[in-house]
């Protein structure tokens, strides 16, 4: 098997348990009468510890590889989801849902820097187009394990049936580690993180990054609540969402043809303004089949997003660096997904829903051109390292 199948398996069993046991650990939450702040705390605890740690794994990884980071973050996941099994109630959703945090951090980093390491310059386009459409389908899967088996087995049969899934990696690595590449501890000096962040182009990236986190997680979150306003069913409102994550595949699979004739940075200064003009359009539609065709267009812009700037941020990493390059921009986009819906939230309760898709379009018009000024940039400043 080559090495990055391996890497690909890893990560549809890992998002797909991650998914699962965020739908599992809310709905868990309202059976046990839990209040909607709750249940939004048990979710934000999921970001806890990748925003605190996360560049500590990218380091860990760069000097030491990726199998044992990953072997710890199996390991963490299946103990943290039979806390619920082991101890029903609500606190044992936080330190489940926190234990998964953890297990995520070092898990997801060694991923995305593996995905870059297996194989040469030319073909990391298509490696993470490839990886972003794996945690697509996984990210698809997970909700579908967790939503049959309550119904099935009940909540707690099912946090042990997803703390089995989450190790299963274990046996993958235990039986095909070997192939991963070790770490590269000569290659990468320590240096504090500052030494990092003083590059531009860096800093550029971690910001378009959380630019789009930030869209697709207002837009994911905000369209059920103005669905709702103007009267669509449940299941319209889902069709809408879904065009998202379709053309979402659609255009990571098409991303290295893309990448052929366009540079990384004008490809996602292009896919900034198509998410900037889907939501400046949002508010003036109320029909389920145009809402569906926005959503589309911003699938496509924002879809290509994660691939790009897992892709720029691991070429514009100092050498023997890119897991700690990767571990500040998970921790940039985890600080974005706490401080967005809490700012969002408020504007959206003082203002109503059209002032947050017309700021947030804002927003991405100005990541568009933020990235549109990196693609002008001196070659060697901007461009993939080989």
């Amino acid at each position: 098997m080559p090495p990055i199948y391996l890497v690909f398996a890893l990560a549809i069993l890992n998002f797909a348990t991650t998914q699962a046991s965020r739908v599992l650990l809310a709905l868990y939450a309202l059976d046990f009468g839990a209040a909607p702040f709750a249940v939004g705390a048990i979710s934000a605890t999921y970001s806890a510890f990748p925003m605190l740690l996360a560049w500590v794994a990218g380091r860990i990884a760069d000097r030491h590889g990726s199998r044992w980071p990953l072997a710890v973050g199996a390991l963490v996941c299946g103990c943290g989801m039979s806390v619920p099994y082991l101890a029903p109630g609500l606190p044992a959703l936080f330190v489940a849902a926190a234990l998964n945090g953890l297990s995520f951090t070092f898990y997801t980093v060694a991923l995305q820097n593996l995905v870059g390491i297996m194989g040469d310059a030319d073909g990391r386009a298509r490696r993470y187009s490839n990886y972003a459409m794996v945690v697509s389908f996984a990210s698809f899967l997970g909700p579908l394990i967790s939503g049959f088996s309550i119904d099935h087995l009940g909540f707690a049969t099912t946090c042990l049936l997803v703390a089995v899934l989450g190790l299963v990696p274990l046996a993958l690595l235990v039986s095909c580690g070997g192939m991963l590449p070790g770490g590269r501890a000569a290659a990468g000096p320590a240096e504090s993180v500052r030494g990092i962040l003083t590059d531009r182009a860096v800093r550029r990236i971690l910001l378009t990054s959380s630019l789009v986190v930030t869209g697709t997680d207002i837009f994911q979150f905000y369209l059920p609540i103005y669905g709702h306003a103007i009267g669509l069913s449940a299941s319209s409102i889902g069709i809408v969402l879904a065009m998202f994550a379709a053309a979402s595949v659609v255009v990571r699979f098409l991303l290295p043809w893309f990448l052929e004739r366009l540079s990384p940075e004008q490809m996602l200064s292009y896919s900034f303004c198509l998410g900037a003009a889907s939501f400046f359009l949002l508010p003036f539609f109320d029909n389920a089949v145009t809402l569906s065709l926005i959503s589309f267009l911003m699938g496509l812009g924002l879809g290509c997003g994660t691939p790009i700037t897992l892709m720029l941020t691991y070429s514009q990493s100092p050498p023997g660096r890119s897991g700690e390059a990767l571990g500040l921009r998970m921790t940039a986009n985890h600080l974005a997904r706490v401080i967005g819906p809490l700012v969002f939230g408020s504007i959206g309760s003082a203002f109503g829903l059209f002032p947050v898709f017309w700021i947030n379009g804002a927003m991405l018009a100005s990541g568009g051109m933020l990235s549109g000024r990196g693609a002008g940039l001196p070659r060697g400043e901007s461009s993939p390292r080989g």
